[in-house]
C-alpha cells in the first residue's frame, strides 16, 4: 500500500461530531477511574507490605499478574461480546463490578484475600478498553483515530498519577486520625481502597446515558444470542472446557492442546522451584495455556478474525513490540514510588505529589503528542506509526539508567518524568495500528488481543520481574535497571512489523474472504 492508496480514503471520511467528542470525554473519565483503582496499590505498597508481611516478589504479583491474568483472559470473551452486544451496557456493568471489587480490596486481611480482590478488579476492568476502543473507532474517522485513542489513553496516566496523590493523602489522614485503626479496625491503606472504589458506582449512571452508535449487524454464524456466545467464548479459555473444545476439533487438535498444557505445567513446576512463587507462575502459565486454547478454537469458529489477528505477523509483532514498552512502563509505575521511599528515603507526601503530578503530566503530554505525531506520519507512510512505537521503547532507556543510578532526588524526579513522557508516546500509535489491521466487526476482539500482549507480557511480567530480581539480588535498583534489557527484543519485533504492515492492511478484506472460503470448503 502506498500513500496514494491510503490518504484519499482517510480524507473522504467526515470529521468527528461534537457528540463524538463528548462521548470521548466521558470515556476518558472512566479510564481515569480505571487506573486510579488499578494503580493505587503502588503508593500503598510500603504499608501493605508491612501490615501483611509480604516480600517484594509477592508485591510484584499483586501489582501485576494477580490483576493482569484475569484482566487479559476475560478481556477476550468480553472483547468478542463488545463486537456483538450493546457496548454502553457492557461498560456500565463492568464499571460497577471493578469499583465494587476495589472497595472490597479494603476489606482484605491477608495476602490471599487481597489477591482475590485484585483478580475481581481485573475481571471488571476487562470490559473497559474493548468497549471504549470499539466505540471510539465508530465515532471517529481513521484520520482522527490515533488522536482520539491517544486522548482516551491519557486517562491511563492521569489516573495513575492521581492515584498516588489520593492514596497517599487518604492513608495519611486516616492513620493520623485513627492511629490504632478506625471503624472496624481499618487502617489507612484499607480506607484508601474504599474511598476510590465507591464513586465508580455513581459514574456508572453517567456512562449508562451514552448513545450506542449504529453499526452493521455482526456476522453470527452460530445463530446464538451474544450472551450465550460470550459463555461459549469464555469456555474456550477455562479448563477442562478447553480440552472439550480441542476434542471437537479432532484427535490432532486434542493431542496438541494436551501437549501445550503439559508443557505449561512443567514450566510452572520449574519456575516455582526456582523462584518459590506459586501464585505468579500458576497464574502466568494458566494464562498462556488459556490464550493458546482460545486462539485455536477461534481459528475454527471465526477463521476470518483469526486470520486478521493471529494470522497477521504485522498485528502480532506490533502487539508484542508494544507489550514490551508496556512491561517497562507498568514496572516503573508500580515501583518508582516504592523505590523513592525505601532507597532514596524521600518522604511519602513529597514523592506522591511530585511523582503523581509529573506522572500525570508526562503521560498526558506523551500520549497526546505521540498520537498526533503518529497520525501525521500515517498520512505520509502507511507504516509511519511504527516509528512512534520504536521511540517509545528506545527513548526511556537513558532516563531509566540515570534516574535509577543517581542518589539525587531531584534528578530522579526529572528522569522519571522523561521516561514516562517518552514511553507514553507509543500507546496511541500501537492501538490505532492494530485497529487499522482488522475489519470493523472485529475491533473489540482486536482490542482484547492487543491487550493480551500489554497485560500478559507487560503488566503480568514487568512489576513481578523487578520484584523477583530485587528479591534475588537484594537490590531494587538492579531490578529496575533490568528493564533496559527488553528494548532490543521490542525493536526487532517492530522492525518486522514496519516491513509487513502495508501489505497486511491492503489485503485484509481479501484475506478474510479467503479464510472464510477455506473454512466453508
Amino acid at each position: 500500500m502506498s500513500e496514494d492508496t491510503t490518504a484519499p480514503q482517510d480524507r473522504g471520511e467526515q470529521p468527528a461530531s461534537a457528540y463524538s467528542w463528548y462521548v470521548l470525554g466521558v470515556l476518558v473519565v472512566v479510564y481515569i477511574l480505571n487506573f486510579i483503582d488499578r494503580q493505587i496499590l503502588a503508593i500503598l505498597a510500603v504499608d501493605i507490605k508491612r501490615d501483611l508481611d509480604l516480600t517484594d516478589d509477592q508485591l510484584g504479583f499483586l501489582g501485576g499478574a494477580a490483576f493482569a491474568v484475569f484482566y487479559a483472559l476475560f478481556g477476550v470473551p468480553l472483547g468478542r461480546l463488545a463486537d456483538r452486544w450493546h457496548r454502553v451496557r457492557l461498560l456500565t456493568i463492568g464499571l460497577v463490578l471493578w469499583s465494587t471489587m476495589t472497595a472490597v480490596s479494603g476489606l482484605a486481611r491477608n495476602y490471599v484475600t487481597l489477591s482475590l480482590a485484585r483478580m475481581g478488579v481485573g475481571v471488571g476492568e476487562a470490559t473497559a478498553s474493548p468497549t471504549a476502543y470499539s466505540l471510539i473507532s465508530d465515532y471517529f474517522p481513521s484520520r482522527q483515530r490515533a488522536t482520539a485513542l491517544a486522548i482516551y489513553s491519557s486517562g491511563l496516566y492521569l489516573g495513575g498519577g492521581v492515584s498516588l496523590l489520593i492514596g497517599a493523602k487518604i492513608s495519611q489522614v486516616w492513620d493520623a486520625a485513627y492511629p490504632g485503626g478506625g471503624i472496624g479496625g481499618f487502617v489507612g491503606w484499607q480506607a484508601a481502597f474504599m474511598a476510590v472504589g465507591l464513586p465508580g458506582l455513581l459514574l456508572a449512571l453517567w456512562v449508562a446515558s451514552l448513545r450506542e452508535p449504529t453499526r452493521p449487524p455482526p456476522v453470527n454464524a452460530s445463530g446464538n444470542s451474544p450472551l450465550r456466545d460470550f459463555f461459549i467464548d469464555l469456555s474456550m479459555l477455562l479448563p477442562p472446557f478447553t480440552v472439550f473444545h480441542a476434542m471437537r476439533r479432532g484427535p490432532k487438535a486434542l493431542a496438541i492442546n494436551l501437549a501445550v498444557a503439559a508443557a505449561m505445567f512443567m514450566l510452572a513446576v520449574v519456575m516455582i522451584g526456582l523462584t518459590d512463587n506459586l501464585p505468579q507462575w500458576s497464574a502466568m502459565t494458566f494464562g498462556y495455556y488459556a490464550v493458546f486454547s482460545w486462539a485455536s478454537t477461534l481459528r475454527r469458529h471465526d477463521p476470518a478474525t483469526f486470520r486478521l489477528i493471529w494470522g497477521t505477523p504485522a498485528f502480532v509483532c506490533t502487539a508484542l513490540g508494544y507489550g514490551l514498552v508496556a512491561l517497562g512502563a507498568y514496572a516503573l509505575a508500580f515501583w518508582s514510588a516504592f523505590y523513592a521511599e525505601t532507597v532514596l528515603d524521600l518522604p511519602k507526601a513529597e514523592l506522591a505529589f511530585i511523582l503523581g503530578g509529573s506522572g500525570a503530566v508526562s503521560g498526558f503530554l506523551g500520549v497526546i503528542l505521540g498520537g498526533r505525531m503518529s497520525d501525521w506520519l500515517r498520512v505520509r507512510n502507511p507504516s509511519g506509526r511504527i516509528f512512534v512505537i520504536m521511540f517509545g521503547i528506545l527513548g526511556p532507556v537513558i532516563p531509566i539508567w540515570i534516574g535509577f543510578t543517581t542518589e539525587d532526588g531531584t534528578l530522579f524526579y526529572v528522569m522519571n518524568f522523561l521516561a514516562g513522557l517518552f514511553a507514553a508516546t507509543a500507546l496511541g500509535a500501537a492501538a490505532a495500528t492494530t485497529q487499522d489491521l482488522v475489519l470493523p466487526r472485529m475491533r473489540g476482539t482486536a482490542t482484547a488481543s492487543f491487550f493480551l500482549a500489554t497485560t500478559l507480557v507487560g503488566l503480568a511480567i514487568g512489576p513481578y520481574m523487578v520484584g523477583q530480581i530485587s528479591a534475588l539480588t537484594g537490590s531494587l535498583r538492579i531490578g529496575v535497571l533490568s528493564l533496559i534489557g527488553v528494548a532490543p527484543i521490542s525493536l526487532v519485533l517492530l522492525i518486522y512489523a514496519y516491513r509487513t504492515l502495508p501489505l497486511a492492511e491492503a489485503t485484509m478484506e481479501q484475506r478474510a474472504l479467503d479464510a472464510m472460503g477455506a473454512a466453508s470448503g
